[in-house]
């Protein structure tokens, strides 16, 4: 399995509405959940002169790369969505599982696992299903907030990125009219009136560059130049942690934050561009990108390559990529030690261990866009992102600013202190600045021509007081993130768990869904077909006490294992859960992995069912019911009885699997899901 399978484009429109209508949710995040924007205060943020209503984006990896990830991340907030890195190597075997957040964060993904034109697709397909939802007036959005910007994420060398197919992917995303046209004309009837919406053909024209780690600096440079001068793309380039250097990156990781037993091989370092290095052609690409008219910056950062210590990957995998709350130290003094250097010359992008504690810190020291991971893949999943939000203008109000420039200046009290680097002041502009600052007046009034320069001074005070104060906080060092999940005494089956429906958020693709199933006792009957006459044995019952059970969809399933990870019982979900296939062909095609696929088909419905290898197959028309496997085919009367069709000499029918295929059947059909609106 571990095969990612789009999902057809009118099915997700119909799926994307009908649920809203009667369920009040979208594509399992409750209407609750939803962030509709701060009437109050404005949170926008310039990007690559772009208006992004929030600085918030799911950073580019699992949560952006099928177009219901993106959806789901808008609805909760995110304006900036860095999409999933693509590369030329489109049909990569990758190790599963391949996500594991029990404590830090750590994965050995790294690259799109569509292809890239399925890629593109998806992120049109995003995009159109966003601009539906805003023109609906279905989400209440406060004035200002739709808003929201697509950045390209490419990597992992210059000869892949001047491949066709690649050049292909990034026309594709300058001008989409030819995927809009065709996702169009497969808008159901139903939902007509969206056919002629005026979609936006421009999705991006914004580049973040991702290379292997231990590119060439001269690699990197020639890359970027390509991006700025042959293709006119504004581009970021996306730095690694080992630009601390091998030191001073096992002082923090060891010495101050105590992760002694995460190590760092030495050759990473090795192989990597230096600080003097990087500063050198960051220095040459922004004078390009200047002279071209277009804007440069970099990112802040990579992964830090660590040593697979773990059980949890495959055991052949020597190295994995280490996030969450260590990386968020190491991230940030690599901040402070560019803003030492540059000062606000160049923008930088941020994603490393954020959360709804320190998005706001982040904001505040003037970072766009702040994009996050490790933290959606914990229990709340998108649900986690409107408090990053909420608390964000809780700190704006706690200040007085209104906007997110007014923000940078008073988050960390060094407005003052900005305003002492700016050489040109009059005392009386001074004094008129401070008076707004303490008085909770309008900071943009008072300071008027000079304001963006106070900005900018603050960004590097910010800055240069919260690395000090980011790198002794407790909550980052390894005593605060050492405790795994709760687990209980118990092991998953097919049906019934606690149902604590942990496994639905977690779930970056939204794979993981819900079953309502009446509470059914099931006989274990077995018959026998012998000399023209059944002999049936009832050896035990199958009891189904859960009204409420839980599934996967496969085509959403890549088994990166982090429904397992927070599973309270032993068995990962999506192995031992009810698995629906997308279609009868890869229900065939994945001969190895029990599960199912369902239909409703010219007044028919069937399904097909895998247990142990075997398969099985209900068919439903009418009050007609047909039930085959290995060696039979039989009839279901109303009345129990089972009437022989073609049946092998000594054979074995086991009901209980038709018990199991009919309950699964009509459940799934019956309510709305992936399976049912395919």
């Amino acid at each position: 399995m571990a095969e990612l399978r789009p999902f057809p484009f009118g099915s997700l429109v119909r799926r994307m509405f009908r649920e809203l209508d009667e369920r009040q949710s979208i594509f399992d995040l409750p209407a609750r959940k939803f962030y509709t924007g701060d009437p109050l205060r404005d949170l926008s943020v310039d990007f690559q002169g772009h208006r992004a209503a929030t600085a918030l984006g799911p950073a580019a990896g699992p949560h952006t790369q099928l177009a219901q990830n993106i959806v789901l991340s808008w609805l909760a907030g995110c304006r900036l969505m860095e999409l999933k890195t693509v590369q030329i190597m489109d049909e990569l075997e990758l190790p599963r599982p391949c996500i594991d957040v029990e404590t830090v964060g750590f994965n050995v993904e790294w690259s799109q696992e569509l292809k890239l034109e399925q890629s593109l697709r998806e992120y049109v397909a995003a995009a159109m299903l966003i601009q539906m939802l805003i023109a609906s007036d279905r989400i209440p959005l406060a004035p200002g907030y739709a808003d929201w910007v697509f950045d390209m994420s490419v990597g992992y060398d210059l000869a892949g990125i001047r491949s066709e197919r690649v050049l292909n992917f990034i026309h594709g995303m300058r001008d989409a009219s030819e995927v809009i046209d065709q996702l169009r004309a497969e808008i159901p009837d139903e939902y007509a009136q969206y056919r002629h919406l005026d979609y936006r053909t421009d999705l991006s024209d914004t580049l973040t560059l991702s290379t292997f780690h231990g590119c060439p600096p001269n690699e990197i440079e020639a890359i970027c130049d390509f991006l700025l001068r042959s293709l006119g793309l504004h581009t970021i380039v996306k730095l690694n942690p080992m630009l601390l250097g091998s030191a001073e990156c096992r002082r923090l990781l060891h010495d101050v934050m105590g992760y002694v037993d995460i190590e760092v091989p030495e050759t990473a370092f090795e192989r990597d561009a230096t600080w003097a290095q990087a500063t050198g052609f960051v220095q040459r690409l922004g004078a390009t990108a200047e002279g071209l008219g277009l804007r440069f910056g970099v990112k802040f950062t990579n992964t830090l390559i660590v040593r697979n210590l773990r059980t949890f990957f495959p055991s052949d995998e020597k190295e994995m990529y280490l996030s969450g709350a260590p990386l968020h130290v190491l991230a940030m003094n690599l901040v402070g030690r560019f803003r030492e250097t540059f000062g606000d010359r160049y923008p930088i992008s941020f994603s490393a261990g954020i959360d709804k504690a320190n998005f706001a810190d982040a904001v505040g020291i003037g970072l766009v866009p702040v994009t996050v991971s490790t933290d959606l893949l914990r229990p709340g999943g998108y649900g986690r992102a409107p408090t990053y939000l909420s608390n964000l203008s809780k700190r704006m109000n706690a200040v007085g600013a209104n906007d997110i420039e007014s923000y940078i200046i008073g988050a960390f009290g060094q407005g003052e202190e900005a305003l002492d680097q700016l050489s040109d002041l009059t005392e009386e502009d001074r004094q008129r600045c401070i008076r707004a600052l303490n008085d909770g007046g309008d900071l943009r009034t008072a300071a008027g021509d000079f304001f963006d320069a106070w900005v900018s001074a603050a960004r590097v005070a910010n800055t240069a007081l919260y690395v000090r104060t980011v790198t002794e906080d407790p909550r980052y060092a390894e005593p605060n993130n050492n405790r795994p999940p709760k687990r209980i005494d118990s092991r998953l089956v097919l049906f019934d768990c606690i149902t604590c429906d942990k496994c639905i958020p977690v779930c970056p693709n939204d794979a993981s869904f819900r079953l309502h199933i009446d509470p059914i006792e099931i006989q274990v009957r077995r018959l026998r077909w012998t000399n023209g006459e059944w002999t049936e044995t009832h050896v035990d019952t199958l009891q189904l006490e859960k009204k409420h059970q839980l599934a996967t969809y496969a085509d959403f399933c890549n088994e990166c294992g982090n429904c397992d990870v927070f599973c309270p019982e032993e068995g990962g979900p999506y192995q031992i859960k009810p698995v629906f296939f997308g279609t009868e062909s890869d229900w065939k095609l994945f001969g190895s992995h029990d599960g199912f696929f369902a239909e409703a088909k010219d007044h028919q419905k069937r399904v097909y069912g895998r247990f142990q290898g075997c398969e099985y197959q209900l068919t439903q028309q009418n009050d007609k019911t047909i039930y085959a496997g290995p060696g039979f085919e039989v009839r279901l009367q109303p009345d129990g009885e089972v009437m022989a069709l073609n049946v092998r000499e000594g054979c074995d029918v086991d009901l209980t699997y038709a018990a199991i295929l009919d309950v699964l059947l009509k459940s799934v059909l019956a309510e709305i899901n992936y399976v049912s609106l395919r």
